[in-house]
């Protein structure tokens, strides 16, 4: 079918499953497309997801997070036949409308964001927020202890106030060096 065809009559939906089966939905979702020959009608089937740099074990790891826990995304001609194929998947509790036989567009301009954000680079996923308290664990300011009083996720930066010389100083310091106590 004609990339033109699919851009003027297609939309995107928002279909709610069961918290954590978002993947397993969008997985049976594909073969049913698959095996119902359904190409014409559905296109794409998104879990919106962001990539996250967390610390664990000391570690830096990169992990996606789900944007929308419990929500799928398809773009599709809405039909009887393309509704029942998607409504009837497994893990599949229905459309997000005013009801479950009506479903509601998403609007095209926040879908195509949200594509945009899920190719970007990872953001850091900080465990810490302002007034937590912190030991730096290396760098210059290796073993002092201080009150974290900024996080900064994307460039994964800490700021923290710690005690020199009997004051305050604020100093900036990679998230991979601080250790929450």
């Amino acid at each position: 079918m004609p990339r033109q065809t699919e851009n003027l009559k297609s939309k995107w939906y928002a279909i709610h499953t069961y918290s954590g089966y978002e993947d397993a939905v969008a997985l049976y979702l594909r073969q049913r497309i698959e095996s119902l020959d359904m190409h014409d009608k559905i296109f794409e089937v998104v879990v919106p997801k962001e990539k996250k740099i967390k610390l664990r074990a000391g570690k830096k790891k990169e992990i996606e997070e789900k944007v929308y826990p419990g929500y799928v995304f398809v773009k599709m001609i809405l039909t009887d036949d393309s509704w029942y194929v998607v409504r009837n998947t497994p893990k599949v509790t229905g459309f997000v409308g005013p009801d479950s036989t009506v479903p509601s567009p998403l609007p095209e301009e926040q879908v195509e964001e949200l594509l945009k954000k899920m190719e970007q680079a990872p953001s850091f996923k900080l465990d810490l927020k302002a007034g937590d308290m912190v030991r730096i664990i290396d760098g210059p300011f290796k073993n002092h202890e201080g009150k974290v009083f900024q996080t900064d996720e994307k460039r994964g930066k800490v700021k923290v106030s710690v005690p020199i010389f009997g004051r305050e100083t604020p100093v900036e310091v990679d998230f991979l060096q601080v250790k929450k106590i």
